[in-house]
C-alpha cells in the first residue's frame, strides 16, 4: 500500500485534493472513477511532499470561525441522535452551511469518511480543525458514545466563547475612550495651539514659560505629524509581526505576566482555561497524559504551553498532576491545591471544572473592578491636559489685559 495525492471533481464540478492510501495508482483511480468523480491527477505522495506540506502550511494558517464551527457540531449532534448514519449526516451537512470557509472541509471530511477513514482522523487531515475536538471525536469513537463526546464539547466551546465574549466588551469601552482621549489631544496640539502661536507672534508679547514649551511642542508636532503617524504605522506593523514570531510571543508574554494588575488577571484567564480544556478531555474518557499534550498543542500562549508540557512529562513519569503544575511556578497556588483534592478523591475531572469555573469569576471580578478605575483615571488625565492647555494658552490674553488696563 502506498499514499498517493489525488485530484478530482465531483458530480458539480468542484475541485477536491486529498491524499488516499491504495495499492497502485490504477486501483485509486477506478476507486473513484466508479463513484461517478472524474480524475485530473495522481501523484505519489513522495513525488508530491513539497506541494503537499505547502498545502498543508497554507491549510494550517487559515482559521475556522468556531462560532459557526458550534453550529455545524450542534446540527450534527442533532442528526445522529435522530438516528441518521455519521455519512448521510456529513452528507446533509456539507451543502447547507452558511459558512464558506468552513463548508470546503467538511466536503473534504465527508469525502474522507467515505472512503473508510475515521471521522477523528479526517478532522485531523484538514489541520484546521482545534486538536481538543479531533482528540474527543477519537474519544467519541472509540467509546461508542459520540453524541456525549461531541454534546460535552459543545458545552465547552460555549463557556469558552462566552467568556471570551466578556472580556472583549469589558474592553472596549476603556480602548475607544482612550482612542477619544488621544486624537482630542492631537487635535489640540497640531491646531489649536499653533492657531494661537500666530495670534502671539503678531502681538510680540512676553509669553509665560510654560506656554512657550506648549508653542515649541505644538508647532513641532505640526511640522512633523505625518512622519509620527508614518514611525507610529511602521512600528505597530513590526510589533505585530515580531509578536507572530517565536521568541516574540515569548517575551510579550513575559511582559504580561509582569504588569501589576493585568498580568495576575492574563495568568488566571489562562489557567481557567487550561482546567477547561483538562476537565472537558477527561470526562470525555481521554488518558491524563493525552489530555495534558492536547491542552499544550491547543494553548496559544508559548510559556504556558512550555509549562503544560514539562507538566505532562512529570505526569508520564508517575508525578501527580498538582505537583507537576505546582513546579513549572505558572499556576496560582490555589488551583495546585484544589486539583490535589480532585486527585485525592478520585473526581478530577469535576474538580477542574470547579477550578475553571472559580477563576473564570474571578477573572471577571478583577476585571470590572481594574476597568472601574481605568475609566475615571483617563477622564481624569483627559481634564488635567485640557487644563493645562487652556491655562497655558490663555493665560498671556490675561497678562494683556491687565497690562492694557
Amino acid at each position: 500500500m502506498a499514499d498517493f495525492v489525488l485530484k478530482y471533481a465531483d458530480a458539480r464540478g468542484q475541485m477536491h485534493q486529498q491524499v488516499a492510501t491504495a495499492g497502485s495508482e490504477r486501483e485509486l483511480r477506478d476507486r473513484y472513477s466508479s463513484q461517478g468523480f472524474l480524475i485530473y491527477s495522481i501523484k505519489p505522495r513522495t513525488i508530491a511532499a513539497n506541494l503537499s506540506s505547502a498545502a498543508g502550511r497554507l491549510s494550517k494558517s487559515k482559521k475556522i470561525n468556531l462560532e459557526k464551527f458550534l453550529i455545524f457540531n450542534q446540527q450534527f449532534v442533532t442528526l445522529i441522535r435522530a438516528g441518521l448514519p455519521i455519512l448521510k449526516g456529513l452528507d446533509l451537512l456539507a451543502e447547507r452551511l452558511a459558512d464558506p470557509k468552513l463548508g470546503p472541509y467538511i466536503c473534504a471530511v465527508r469525502d474522507e469518511v467515505r472512503n473508510g477513514t475515521l471521522l477523528s482522523e479526517a478532522f485531523r487531515q484538514q489541520g484546521v480543525f482545534p486538536k481538543i475536538y479531533v482528540t474527543s471525536v477519537m474519544a467519541g469513537e472509540k467509546s461508542g458514545s459520540l453524541t456525549e463526546v461531541l454534546d460535552r464539547y459543545i458545552t465547552y466551546q460555549r463557556i469558552a466563547l462566552a467568556v471570551k465574549k466578556k472580556v472583549v466588551v469589558s474592553l472596549m469601552y476603556p480602548c475607544v475612550l482612550m482612542v477619544l482621549v488621544v486624537i482630542l489631544m492631537v487635535f489640540l496640539v497640531t491646531y489649536v495651539v499653533p492657531t494661537f502661536s500666530t495670534l502671539y507672534s503678531s502681538m510680540q508679547a512676553k509669553l509665560p514659560t510654560m506656554t512657550v514649551w506648549l508653542i515649541a511642542i505644538g508647532t513641532t508636532a505640526r511640522s512633523y505629524i505625518v512622519a509620527f503617524a508614518a514611525a507610529l504605522v511602521v512600528t505597530i506593523f513590526a510589533l505585530r509581526w515580531w509578536s507572530k514570531t517565536e521568541s516574540g510571543r515569548d517575551k510579550f508574554d513575559r511582559v504580561k505576566m509582569k504588569l501589576p494588575v493585568a498580568g495576575e488577571i492574563w495568568i488566571k484567564y489562562q489557567v481557567a482555561q487550561l482546567a477547561r480544556v483538562l476537565g472537558t478531555l477527561l470526562t470525555g474518557g481521554i488518558p491524563l497524559v493525552q489530555a495534558m499534550e492536547t491542552a499544550a498543542d491547543s494553548t496559544t500562549t508559548p510559556v504556558l504551553k512550555r509549562a503544560v508540557e514539562t507538566a505532562g512529562k512529570s505526569v508520564r513519569e508517575g508525578q501527580p498532576l498538582s505537583q507537576s503544575l505546582k513546579a513549572s511556578r505558572l499556576v496560582p497556588g490555589l488551583a495546585t491545591d484544589m486539583i490535589e483534592v480532585g486527585e485525592s478523591t478520585g473526581a478530577l475531572p469535576a474538580m477542574l471544572n470547579s477550578v475553571a469555573e472559580f477563576f473564570e469569576e474571578d477573572v471577571n471580578t478583577r476585571m470590572t473592578a481594574a476597568l472601574s478605575l481605568i475609566e475615571p483615571a483617563i477622564m481624569i488625565v483627559m481634564g488635567g491636559f485640557v487644563a493645562f492647555v487652556l491655562i497655558s494658552l490663555y493665560l498671556p490674553i490675561f497678562s494683556l489685559a491687565d497690562t492694557i488696563r
